[in-house]
């Protein structure tokens, strides 16, 4: 299979490391004994409401919850959608959901964050109030007030790819964007996107493991063209290989699951893969 050259290596893995130890952690609650979380993407659940979500979540055996922009609620918010413009009161009540499941939200996203400070502000405060590890965005060109808030708010930015031709589909393009930035600055790794891309995911990750924040994590059939997702340890994406690189570097942050398939039944697919970080992290702890 035709692969194609990826980019210069990341600055060196201990000053970054050094950097890292700057930000927030995700609390201890919410990890693996591996030191990382086992999430859900609960675009995995968006044929339901975010209370359904949070709930199967639990039912999956997850420890926390990646929340996205614009699901319904549900629960005692009904109709409510979740956006940064939720009110102190409604936050505290989709937390308390949360906290009564043993779910903790780690990171919000997709979403597109403005350039404009006064804007951009409104998500890392709905991060802050969520008590969240990161945001994950497509919005590069933004980069300079994301690192700003970024450091403000010792929140996580996590840059996300979606599969050619989307604009961050090659690597090489955040790997470039990100050099010499913050540490609280890195991606977020979508591994589906990238094999649909024709990029072996593993050997991205051997390119950028320093400056992995978090993940949606997937499993798929086969590289080089869209395929639909499988249960962690089924497919062709070698995850196990992939923890193993990014722990080398430290990685202590999110990993989502986004389980793209079998959209109102996947419940048991998705337990699959939490098992399946659940035993890896067993076995590495």
């Amino acid at each position: 299979m035709k692969r194609r050259s990826l980019f210069a290596m990341v600055p060196a893995a201990s000053a970054l490391l050094a950097l890292r130890s700057q930000g927030k952690p995700i609390p201890a609650a919410a990890l693996t004994t591996a030191g990382f979380t086992a999430s859900v993407q609960c675009w995995s659940f968006k044929e339901f409401t975010l209370w359904e979500a949070i709930e199967m979540a639990a039912a999956a055996g997850a420890g926390g919850v990646e929340v996205y922009p614009g699901q319904k609620i549900g629960g005692d918010l009904g109709e409510a959608k979740l956006t940064p413009a939720l009110s102190d009161e409604d936050i505290t009540k989709v937390l308390a959901h949360a906290t009564k499941n043993g779910i903790t939200p780690v990171n919000f996203g997709v979403t597109g964050i403005s350039k404009d400070e006064a804007e951009a502000r409104k998500t890392f405060e709905f991060a802050k109030k969520m008590g969240l590890y990161g945001v994950t965005t497509e919005s590069l060109d933004a980069i300079d007030t994301l690192e700003k808030l970024a450091k403000e708010y010792d929140i996580k930015v996590c840059f996300h790819n979606h599969p050619r031709p989307t604009a961050l589909w090659n690597p090489e393009t955040i790997s470039k964007a990100i050099e010499g930035r913050h540490a609280n600055i890195g991606f977020c790794a979508d591994l589906g996107h990238w094999a649909t891309s024709g990029l072996e995911p593993l050997e991205v990750i051997k390119k950028i493991a320093p400056r992995v924040l978090a993940f949606h994590m997937k499993d798929r059939e086969l590289v080089g063209k869209a395929s639909h997702d499988r249960p962690f340890g089924t497919g062709v994406i070698d995850n196990a290989a992939i923890l193993d690189e990014v722990r080398k570097h430290g990685f202590a942050g999110n990993v989502s699951i986004e389980y793209e398939h079998n959209w109102k039944k996947s419940l048991s697919e998705v337990a699959q893969c939490v098992g399946f970080l659940r035993g890896y992290s067993k076995m590495k702890a």
